[in-house]
């Protein structure tokens, strides 16, 4: 929690700015997922149109990543949840996004080792939702800025 001190000739005045933002690690870690399962989801468009089955492999290798990423992030979501004193609204929310796009994201990874031709249209499907679910979640934590103490 960061204090502000505001003085003037006759009075002082102090603002409490509480954050709750990740530390660089979590930022890291919760950041990097966007990436990963969107150029999952764009390595699927790109198989859906050409049927090259690297593509699939690709987006296989992406999902991994995806996954390594926000399960680490998730561990750090857990650990702020677990913190939270007094509401647990937006820590709540937030981890139950991360959680969700976890387990979402290991089903389009057991989609995606289904032989290359098998993995349409459902693979793709999942791919969309895993990547708004990660964006949603990332939006969230990474904009936990309150002014004027806890929320």
């Amino acid at each position: 929690m960061t204090v502000i001190t505001h003085r003037t000739n006759t009075t002082q005045t102090t603002q409490s700015i509480s954050r709750h933002v990740p530390n660089p690690l979590h930022a890291t870690l919760l950041a990097g997922t966007v990436p990963l399962f969107l150029g999952a989801l764009l390595s699927d468009i790109a198989y859906f149109r050409t049927y090259e089955i690297q593509w699939s492999n690709f987006s296989s290798w992406l999902i991994t990543g995806g996954l390594v990423f926000c399960g680490l992030a998730l561990l750090f979501a857990l650990a702020n949840l677990l913190g939270a004193r007094h509401k647990k609204g937006r820590p709540l929310i937030y981890f139950a996004l991360l959680l969700l796009t976890w387990v979402l994201g290991f089903l389009n990874a057991l989609e995606h080792a289904k032989d290359a031709w098998a993995t349409m249209p459902q693979g793709l499907v999942l791919s969309i939702i895993v990547t708004l679910l990660a964006c949603a979640a990332s939006w969230i934590g990474l904009s936990n800025l309150r002014s004027g103490g806890e929320e």
